[in-house]
């Protein structure tokens, strides 16, 4: 009986011992890698728990009172409406040229003109690109000229790419500028991996990464989300939501609120644009850009726009939209947009539309006719920049298919290729 009264004594005392321990612990321990609260209501959350992430814009629909509290200076808002109408008019001389057999290939960058200019005047040359395929208007604004591009296309021994790459691969080390690849969203871990390098250095630049809303859904685009949200990388991730991933619609590709929604469940500071108001576009990469580099975070920027040409020359959109779709985004084509605010600025009007559409159109066929006639690079650029010095197996290919030319070169259009000294 006593041993019984014992051994309830020495429970009793654990009891309290364990009762008193708990009092002490204030909160329950919070679950790992979220911030959350408890409920007794049993519910799904999903797109319609939240309200969509509304678009910034700064230029309005005509008819409505512009937004006068962002106003560039004359000179850059100039410079802008510059850029935008050449990429039109090197795009049509450059598609035409394709359709007659002169180039293989080539994509356009028609009504994504404020996306690419907008982004380009709110960076500077120290920050980094890496763009996808139809940001060719950034690199004609970072001063890319009207010739390297065509160089390029053309693959003649002046492209800084000595015409191993498909046309519209551009890339420009001095203008940072890193030369596009075809596969898909390769672009976006490469450019996440840069921008780290960009802390560990602490430069006052960030990284700006380009892709569309196709890419967005390869599994790069998530890799490169988490790592560089985890890692705090200063780097813009700039969406291109055109509407398509070639032929396939948006709708066919993700379910809920876009792109930009992915941004905050990757704890990434996130805007949405209007991709067709180009002051928006500029103010928000701007604002983006500062915050990246103040902060050594990154952003995820959603620029909302529509791909008013094909996909490329391989492409015949008219098989999967109508024609009526691209008439009513034409309309409200970004430069038609841009035109009518300067216009109401008083700093541009008819006859420097007029002026500025031949000049650029005539300097465009010159230098399309002067690429047109250039040699190809050198036969021998076949084995170069591979490797920093070509090791002997190279080499010894090199000198084999130079001996069968020795022999056979009448056979081959040697003329047409630059000689290499």
């Amino acid at each position: 009986m006593a041993s019984k009264l014992i051994l309830k004594k020495i429970q009793f005392s654990i009891l309290s011992r364990h009762i008193k321990k708990l009092s002490t612990i204030s909160t329950e321990p919070q679950f790992l890698g979220i911030q959350s609260k408890f409920t007794n209501v049993l519910k799904f959350t999903n797109a319609q728990s939240y309200e969509p992430i509304p678009i910034y814009r700064i230029l309005q629909p005509p008819g409505q009172n512009e937004d006068k509290n962002y106003l560039l200076d004359n000179e850059t808002l100039r410079k802008m409406y510059v850029n935008m109408i050449t990429i039109g008019i090197m795009d049509k001389i450059l598609y035409e040229s394709q359709r007659q057999g002169r180039i293989s290939f080539y994509m356009t960058n028609s009504g994504e003109e404020a996306v690419q200019t907008g982004s380009a005047a709110a960076l500077t040359l120290q920050d980094v690109v890496y763009a996808q395929y139809r940001e060719a208007g950034v690199l004609l604004y970072r001063g890319f000229e009207i010739s390297e591009f065509i160089n390029q296309c053309y693959g003649n021994y002046l492209d800084k790419g000595k015409g191993k790459q498909m046309p519209v691969h551009y890339g420009s080390k001095e203008l940072n500028f890193v030369t596009i690849s075809s596969p898909l969203t390769t672009q976006l871990p490469q450019a996440v991996g840069a921008a780290y390098a960009l802390k560990r250095s602490k430069e006052k630049a960030c990284v700006i990464c380009y892709f569309g809303d196709g890419a967005a859904s390869e599994g790069d685009a998530h890799a490169a989300l988490n790592f560089a949200a985890t890692l705090d990388c200063p780097i813009i991730f700039f969406c291109r939501n055109n509407g398509y991933a070639i032929s396939t619609p948006t709708s066919e590709q993700y379910k809920g609120d876009g792109i930009a929604a992915r941004g905050p469940s990757y704890g990434i500071n996130t805007l949405r644009v209007d991709g067709n108001d180009v002051l928006a576009v500029h103010r928000a990469t701007k604002y983006a850009r500062d915050f990246c580099i103040d902060n050594s975070k990154p952003v995820l920027i959603e620029a909302m726009t529509y791909r008013i040409g094909h996909h490329s020359t391989s492409d015949d959109s008219t098989a999967y939209r109508s024609a009526n779709e691209i008439a009513q985004w034409n309309a409200y084509a970004p430069t038609m947009k841009f035109r009518h605010y300067l216009e109401n600025l008083g700093i541009w009007n008819e006859e420097e539309e007029a002026n500025l559409i031949k000049s650029k159109r005539n300097e465009t066929l010159s230098v399309f006719s002067e690429a047109e006639k250039k040699p190809k690079p050198s036969w021998k650029e076949l084995f170069t920049d591979v490797y920093h010095d070509m090791p002997s197996h190279i080499r010894e290919q090199m000198e084999s298919l130079e001996s069968h030319l020795k022999e056979y070169g009448e056979h081959y259009p040697l003329n047409s290729f630059k000689e290499l000294k």
